[in-house]
């Protein structure tokens, strides 16, 4: 099972195989063009991530949180200088091990699907959804394989 973020369309959409489950609309980080390169930025990431974290009650509510930043943003971030050897073995380390990367680095870190509404772009790079929208979608978080952010 997998989700898709379409961050153009604002639109999410669980996918088990070819069938569509849940399409709903969602909010993005304040600055929604261009994938997440650093800490503050207010953009929503773009990539394949996984679910590795989870809330019951987090700050805005259900909250699934994303592994980003994964390999391909750190080894990017390396090559243009903004992340050390350290940070980028340490991405890289939690991704093949399946774990929350380290969320405290140059990169930022904190990415969640979470509650809060879907009417604007407000977040400072997170995915939000109407909590209607969560009610159908947090039961499936188990089975949920990858999160693909598209732009």
């Amino acid at each position: 099972m997998q989700i898709i973020i379409c961050k153009a369309s604002r639109r999410l959409w669980l996918m088990e195989g070819g069938t569509q489950l849940l399409d709903c609309r969602v909010a993005l980080g304040r600055e929604p063009k261009g994938p997440k390169r650093m800490q503050g930025d207010g953009r929503t990431p773009e990539g394949v991530y996984f679910i590795c974290l989870v809330k019951e009650q987090g700050k805005y509510g259900r909250s699934l949180g994303l592994s980003y930043p994964g390999a391909g943003d750190a080894q990017l971030a390396f090559q243009e200088g903004r992340i050390d050897g350290r940070t980028l073995a340490n991405v890289c380390q939690a991704q093949s091990r399946h774990l929350r990367p380290p969320w405290g680095s140059p990169l930022g870190g904190e990415i969640y699907i979470h509650e809060g509404g879907s009417q604007t772009d407000w977040t400072q790079g997170c995915i939000a959804l109407d909590a209607q929208d969560m009610d159908r979608l947090f039961p499936y978080w188990p089975q949920v394989d990858v999160v693909r952010i598209i732009p």
